[in-house]
């Protein structure tokens, strides 16, 4: 999103190239451009620059989507951050899709554009959403001398190995037990038309399943081995801890998109790949049920239509199993597999009922970071709402601010729910912050550390 905000409206944009002292910005600006990848960016910088600099990742997009250069999570998280004094940067991403290997040098020459423009900051904060969290923590991991701290906001913190692991999971509930005599195909596909296809034919096989009661309750086994809450959307109401089928028509409607991602999307990253970077040789779904919060939802559905769990569970295991190509999984490895190594601050932030990116992927980057032995430079926070980055702004400068102060006092304070939330009354009054006191549960798939 491109911040032409009403502050900055007067400005010229800059096109000269000479380094200006920090902090010492002749008025607002507002700067875009390009880079030799053909990435663009743009920089906001407020006549009250306070020195930090704030590197915004933004979130995917899909392949022929449009493309342009953020510089943070929403216009309204903006107009805060300039008016508190923080200069905004961000870039486009040469490339659309699953695009980390071009997305962080872009997002660091970005930041390099920036210092040849107005100096050197105080201080840089990398911070970015969704995609753009997976994209931040990489740059923690890979490229900590470029950056003082970082917050992931709703970000794919498990990196990408896992990622499409766990997205295989769910596709291949689907197929073996709504549709085990077809040649749907869940991996290896050749195009961008196969992998449409694809989608198409497992989006009609959930839709008409949905139609029958042993239909949903399949369906919502599928979804409980991706993690699918039962409330993900706030235009759904809030179901019951115990209506079972509410749940299960919320986790439809994510199940009715998720061929999207499942196909065409991870069509895109295998492109780059080189071949299929997921497998589920080896996985246990009877254990990773057990494990799952959705584990009652399942067993009630299947109890009301007269399905035996322990049968299907049985074809689960014994269906024909997807191998990967080492050399995508390389690749996959080599650019977002996150070791847990830690050396600045990070601060990840998530909503309890996240349907595309489930909110378990914060234990997974925990997980890492605990046995990376970093377990001090990371803090995590959740916000108790429904929906894929849904935050109100004071909740995201809230977080910006705690990642602050721990690099201010070298102790990160208090982040327990009622400070978060105090802290995002101030920058933002009036709105409904709802920090909440939460522990996701285990990460259903081995996260991908070192091996």
């Amino acid at each position: 999103m491109r911040h032409r905000l009403a502050t900055l409206a007067a400005s010229a944009v800059l096109t000269a190239s000479a380094a200006v002292p920090a902090f010492a910005a002749d008025g607002p600006a507002h700067v875009e451009g390009a880079l030799a990848s053909g990435a663009t960016w743009v920089m906001d910088v407020p006549e009250n620059w306070n020195g930090t600099v704030l590197l915004f990742s933004h979130g995917y997009r899909a392949s022929g989507e449009p493309n342009p250069a953020e510089n943070a999570p929403s216009e309204q998280t903006a107009a805060i951050a300039l008016r508190q004094g923080y200069a905004l940067i961000g870039s486009s991403y040469a490339t659309t899709g699953w695009a980390v290997e071009q997305a962080v040098p872009d997002q660091l020459a970005t930041l390099d554009e920036f210092t040849t423009r107005f100096g050197k900051a105080r201080r840089t904060i990398a911070w970015g959403q969704s995609y753009g969290g997976l994209v931040t923590t990489t740059i923690a991991e890979r490229n900590a001398d470029r950056i003082d701290g970082t917050l992931s906001m709703c970000g794919l913190v498990h990196g990408g190995v896992a990622n499409w692991n766990s997205t295989l999971d769910a596709a291949y509930a689907v197929k073996t037990l709504l549709d085990p005599g077809s040649d749907l195909p869940l991996v290896d596909f050749p195009d961008q038309v196969a992998a449409s296809r694809a989608a198409t034919a497992m989006t009609g096989v959930v839709d008409q399943a949905q139609s029958t009661p042993q239909g949903r309750a399949r369906i919502a086994l599928a979804a409980a081995l991706h993690n699918i809450p039962g409330h993900n959307d706030p235009a759904q109401p809030e179901p019951g801890d115990r209506d079972w089928e509410a749940q299960q028509r919320n986790q439809y409607e994510v199940m009715t998109r998720f061929p999207t991602t499942a196909m065409e999307w991870r069509q895109e990253a295998e492109s780059r790949a080189g071949g299929n970077m997921s497998w589920n040789t080896g996985v246990d779904y009877a254990a990773m049920l057990t494990d799952s919060p959705y584990a009652a939802e399942v067993e009630g559905l299947y109890a009301a239509a007269g399905l035996s769990l322990h049968d299907d569970l049985t074809a689960l295991a014994g269906g024909p199993r997807i191998t990967a190509e080492p050399g995508a999984v390389d690749y996959m490895t080599r650019n977002v597999a996150f070791t847990g190594e830690l050396t600045k601050p990070q601060l990840d932030i998530h909503t309890t009922g996240d349907g595309l990116v489930p909110v378990q992927v914060a234990s997974a980057h925990r997980d890492a970071v605990s046995e990376a032995g970093a377990s001090r430079l990371l803090r995590q926070s959740y916000v108790d709402r429904p929906g894929h980055c849904n935050f109100t702004a004071g909740e995201q400068l809230a977080a910006l601010h705690t990642v602050e102060t721990r690099l201010d006092t070298g102790r990160w304070g208090s982040t327990e729910p009622a400070a978060m939330n105090a802290r995002a009354e101030v920058a933002e009054p009036g709105a409904d912050h709802a920090y909440a006191p939460y522990q996701p549960d285990p990460y259903p798939r081995p996260h991908d550390l070192d091996d």
